[in-house]
């Protein structure tokens, strides 16, 4: 059976949504192992256990979280080359894609990038050109590289928690890599990691600073809060939140966009969602080609009736 390894930057104490997607997806291909970056406690490695994951890989020359996509990038190669993996599963965050596209480098072979679907033959839906095709599309070459879109498979309930085998593989990190020298970390909101979110609330120019209605109807939804590329660079909200081509890209179950005119570098970041719903006061903006629900109305007006109508309905 083929060996499927998922490469798990961990920084959590337990295992994220969208590492558990990837976990599951690897064990419809074949038989699972894991790339580990960093250090991991004993709960976090018993939930990858939990997947059926045998064996886990980590560099024998301490952690490489602490370094950027070159030293990850070795790191990788090397597990790919110790396992005798075909097939290689990521992320698709901007950091997991360029470190798709070194691997492939290294090893000789092709990657793709932004994946919602797989076949059993490991053809591949995404999207190209800022969202404009939707193609299908296999690696023909080497090992099979994809990062995965998260919330576009289903994360299957974990099995009971089991310690892997660590196998520790030497690594050669490159000297002159770039090194993360201190962190700073993100005030805490209650909301679920944009990525991640089952539902977003995204905001743009029209929001004209105020994202306080977006934030209140996230909270009723128990989703995320996004914006657009204008909505950042204004200074409204943090670029963490930035969703599009040059911002994260998202498939939740549900995308209310709202003051947000949908020009192509936003539909990019988005178009994949599984319900959008759009609200603009000008009929003609392009965010309604792609809606499934549209509301021509002031945001200021539409989204603070629908979070009192939700919470009413203790939705």
């Amino acid at each position: 059976m083929t060996t499927v390894l998922v490469f798990l930057d961990h920084a959590g104490a337990s295992l994220a949504k969208s590492e558990r997607e990837l976990l599951s997806l690897g064990g419809t291909l074949g038989d699972v192992v894991v790339a580990l970056a960093g250090d991991a406690d004993q709960a976090y490695l018993d939930g990858v256990g939990s997947y059926g994951v045998e064996e886990v890989y980590r560099p024998d020359s301490g952690a490489v979280s602490d370094v950027l996509v070159a030293g990850k990038a070795a790191f990788l190669t090397e597990a790919v080359r110790v396992s005798g993996a075909g097939i290689l599963l990521l992320g698709n965050s901007h950091e997991m894609k360029e470190i798709a596209a070194r691997v492939g480098v290294r090893l000789e072979s092709g990657v793709i990038t932004d994946v919602v679907a797989l076949d059993g033959d490991l053809t591949a839906t995404k999207a190209d050109f800022a969202g404009s095709y939707t193609v299908s599309c296999r690696v023909t070459t080497g090992v099979t590289i994809l990062t995965v879109k998260p919330n576009t498979f289903e994360a299957v309930e974990a099995g009971l928690p089991s310690a892997p085998r660590e196998v520790q593989i030497p690594v050669e990190i490159p000297p002159a890599v770039a090194r993360i020298t201190g962190r700073t970390d993100k005030p805490v909101s209650g909301r679920p990691e944009l990525a991640e979110a089952r539902v977003i609330v995204a905001g743009g120019r029209g929001v004209d600073g105020n994202f306080g209605p977006l934030e209140d109807l996230a909270d009723a939804l128990g989703g995320a809060v996004g914006a657009s590329r204008a909505a950042t660079d204004a200074g409204w909200i943090e670029h963490s939140a930035q969703i599009g081509q040059t911002g994260k890209t998202v498939s939740p179950q549900l995308y209310i966009s709202a003051g947000i005119s949908g020009a192509i570098q936003q539909k990019a970041g988005m178009q994949t969602s599984k319900v959008i719903v759009a609200i603009n006061k000008d009929a003609d903006s392009p965010v309604f080609e792609i809606a499934d629900f549209g509301i021509i109305g002031d945001l200021f007006t539409v989204l603070p009736q629908a979070t009192e109508e939700i919470r009413k309905r203790g939705l």
